[in-house]
């Protein structure tokens, strides 16, 4: 598609656009290029479409020529066009739903190609505060009825969408953006097909603002403040002074799973936000001719939808109101679907992951790794079987370095494992500690469940040691395997006595989860043999 003209007489808005260089951390500004990209304030596909052209031309060039970037105003607005229901799930037309989808575009590009540093993602992805609830108009001055009026500024947008109706002003803070997609994730799935793409760039954005800082410091041994405290994900974690309660209100939101509970502290960002077009009302197509000067905007100056013309979206089915043929034994269940899907517990492990190397890291900023670990296992702990090791597998802890992943699944066993276990003191672990610490020993209770959460744990425990270390086989270890096999199992026999009807299906599936660890670890150990066997000969 290409750029509309813009008009040259139109008073609107104006862009100053910045230069940078393709590639952090350096960047240079161009002084006096401005541009007028008026349609910008009405969600224009074709402005956004400029700012996707300025920002990819030159980038193939050797060597790749600056990139132009428009005012932190603008991309954050384009984050809150990438979402926002009138855009998306309520979009009254064609166009529009492009618009949203050229605004996620524009991100990942400048994410990409200029960085989140030189990008200045963090002023661009700040939140509102009380005091400031209108920052996104840029200066703000206060009349004598303290109402807070734009002033004249050439970065400002005159939108409701860039100011009070902002994905930033609109959410408490970064961690109410997160409950609520992952509210929706279980929830309301239409709408987390748009939270999911949102989250996942902010998540994308966190993680290589956190990198590129952290290789500078690394780089600067004589650096007299510590690049990492600057970064966004400290803002978030510390915007709102932390404390032992805002702490455990962030693991609450990356665990948000559609509760009564979590819904209440993590509602919806805009009102109706979960309504959707009727089907009987159509999206119409943008037939009508954009002409500036003859000051037609097509149909970017509508209205919002009309409540008439909006209705509760279904509530997702559950597995017992589903057709036979989809529950049927030939289909395998989806374990992840009380928490979101596969996509959401990816989101949710990369979050947790990037806690946990703010805690290593910067304790002072956030909280100790071992605090944080304990507020992690007040959640996991109680997951059922399926969702339980969703969080503890070994795919799952491969996003988490092998160090935390070893301390985070020790602090779980030191909970769980039987008091008989000698206690482990520190978080390095080897295959003696597994021996001696880990491998015999059943759970603390006679819960089939508790016992194969400790096979589980230990079972990733020993692939992770395998992976990172190696294993060497020896009859002791293979004797430690099956002593702990059999004492989880006997114990497990000990559950149920007494129970009612009714429980007899759900110890028959955590017997086969008890069951199927057990296999694995003892396939895990026979390979060893054999690839020992294999080397001798």
């Amino acid at each position: 598609m290409m750029p509309l003209p813009l008009s040259e007489s139109s008073s609107r808005s104006r862009m100053s656009l910045d230069l940078f260089r393709g590639k952090p951390p350096y960047a240079t500004r161009l002084p006096g290029c401005e541009l007028e990209l008026d349609l910008i304030s009405t969600a224009d596909v074709s402005a956004l479409n400029l700012l996707i052209s300025l920002i990819t031309s030159g980038t193939t060039s050797t060597p790749p020529r600056p990139a132009f970037l428009p005012p932190s105003q603008h991309i954050a607005l384009a984050a809150t066009l990438a979402i926002h229901p009138s855009l998306t799930t309520r979009a009254e037309s064609e166009t529009r739903l492009q618009a949203s989808a050229y605004a996620l575009q524009y991100l990942r590009q400048v994410l990409s190609l200029v960085g989140p540093i030189n990008g200045n993602l963090r002023d661009a992805f700040a939140f509102s505060t009380p005091e400031t609830s209108s920052r996104r108009g840029a200066r703000r001055r206060t009349t004598g009825d303290d109402v807070a009026t734009p002033t004249d500024s050439i970065d400002s947008i005159d939108l409701e969408l860039a100011n009070a109706a902002s994905v930033w002003a609109k959410a408490q803070d970064f961690w109410h953006l997160v409950g609520w997609a992952f509210n929706c994730s279980v929830l309301h799935p239409r709408r987390w097909e748009r939270w999911h793409l949102w989250l996942q760039y902010m998540i994308d954005v966190l993680e290589q603002d956190w990198t590129l800082r952290a290789q500078m410091h690394n780089q600067d041994e004589d650096c007299q403040e510590d690049p990492r405290e600057g970064c966004m994900i400290v803002r978030y974690l510390s915007g709102n002074d932390i404390t032992a309660r805002q702490d455990r209100r962030i693991i609450r939101a990356i665990f948000a799973e559609g509760s009564p509970k979590a819904a209440a502290e993590f509602p919806e960002i805009w009102r109706n936000e979960t309504k959707e077009r009727k089907k009987d009302v159509e999206v119409k197509k943008a037939t009508s001719k954009i002409d500036i000067d003859a000051g037609n905007w097509g149909d970017y100056m509508d209205g919002a939808s009309s409540s008439s013309d909006l209705e509760d979206t279904p509530a997702p089915e559950s597995p017992s109101k589903m057709a036979p043929e989809a529950t049927s034994t030939t289909t395998i269940p989806d374990v992840s679907a009380p928490l979101g899907g596969p996509e959401s517990i990816i989101l949710r492990l990369r979050l947790l992951s990037l806690l946990s190397t703010v805690s290593v890291f910067l304790p002072h900023v956030y909280t100790p790794l071992g605090t944080l670990y304990d507020i992690y296992f007040e959640h996991i702990r109680p997951l059922p079987l399926p969702q339980f090791f969703l969080f503890v597998s070994p795919s799952s802890m491969q996003y988490f370095h092998s160090a935390a992943a070893s301390s985070f699944l020790q602090i779980l066993l030191r909970s769980l494992v039987a008091s008989s276990a000698p206690l482990h003191r520190t978080d390095d672990v080897r295959q003696e500690t597994m021996e001696r610490c880990y491998l015999p020993y059943p759970a603390n209770t006679a819960s089939i469940s508790d016992n194969a959460k400790v096979s589980l744990c230990v079972e990733t425990l020993l692939r992770l040691l395998q992976s990172h270390v190696g294993l060497v086989w020896s009859e002791n270890l293979q004797q430690k395997v099956e002593q702990g096999i059999q004492a989880r199992e006997q114990k497990g026999k000990k559950a149920g006595k007494g129970k009612g009807k009714g429980k007899g299906v759900g110890e028959e599936e955590e017997r086969m989860w008890l069951r199927g660890s057990a296999g694995r670890m003892r396939g895990l150990v026979e390979l060893v043999k054999e690839q020992q066997e294999a080397i001798g000969d």
